[in-house]
């Protein structure tokens, strides 16, 4: 039985995975944390997600939410490397879908998963779909090395941070296959006379209104015709459901750090 704590449990995200991990067989919510201000303090985690009580309050105190905790999953947008490295010092492998984290953050969750000796999964996507996106994106980039590549990505107007984890690990997919990197050759947008488009540059686009829980898209184009494969979530338990999927990953995985491609076996 694996027991989980979910940190942003009163969030969009953290009431999908309440709800997932309550209806997953062999999984059962340990702890629930917000942060100090919030007014679901108190409150039980189950009823907040529109559940019959559980049983489970939710804390500001993560190292109150880590006492019956073997695992931890992590989409809030406050402390994370701090939540991690707690985490990790009670030995409970986590999983990790915050984004904007900034390009060391991988290195510093391998950092913890080896002092610590658990394992980490840390993904920009934890939906099966965008995560096969990813794998695609990078065998086409490299079939089609000759076609201009645009990514275009819509998120609902709350969305803090642009463009999406997941739209970065699109174009660092393509530059891996194509021989480029993201800082020299991705383009945030176009305004005024930018000149024509370069062979090597990459497009970036965000788009954000209403409700949108998350599109992306990566075209491809050439004189002639235009190759496009495309992602819509309609639900957040898309996620939920990848970041269950995960814990349960690591219950047999040895400790390290992994992403969601090495979770459904993609790499």
């Amino acid at each position: 039985m694996a027991k989980v704590t979910v940190i942003g449990a009163a969030g969009r995200m953290g009431r999908r995975l309440v709800t997932n991990i309550l209806s997953t067989p062999g999984m059962s919510l340990a702890g629930a944390v917000e942060h100090s201000a919030s007014e679901f303090l108190g409150c039980d985690a189950a009823s907040v997600a529109g559940l019959s009580a559980c049983g489970v309050k939710i804390t500001a105190s993560l190292e109150e939410a880590l006492k019956d905790a073997d695992a931890v999953i992590d989409f809030s947008t406050g402390t994370v490397m701090e939540n991690t490295e707690l985490a990790a010092s009670k030995g409970c492998r986590i999983v990790i879908g915050t984004t904007a984290l900034g390009p060391d953050a991988p290195a510093r969750f391998e950092e913890i998963a080896k002092k610590h000796q658990v394992g980490i999964v840390f993904a920009s996507n934890y939906s099966v779909g965008v995560n096969l996106l990813f794998y695609l994106s990078k065998k086409v980039a490299g079939i089609l090395k000759d076609y201009d590549v645009e990514i275009i990505e819509a998120h609902h107007n709350q969305k803090k941070d642009a463009p999406s984890g997941t739209a970065v690990t699109i174009a660092e997919r393509i530059c891996e296959a194509r021989g480029l990197s993201y800082e020299k050759d991705v383009v945030h947008g176009r305004n005024g006379l930018v000149g024509a488009r370069t062979k090597t540059e990459i497009g970036m686009h965000s788009v954000r209104g209403g409700d949108i829980v998350g599109d992306h898209t990566v075209m491809f184009a050439t004189t002639g015709e235009r190759f496009e494969m495309t992602h819509k979530a309609s639900s957040r338990d898309t996620f939920a459901r990848g970041a269950v999927r995960a814990v349960a990953f690591l219950e047999t995985a040895k400790p390290g750090l992994y992403n969601m491609q090495d979770v459904l076996g993609l790499n």
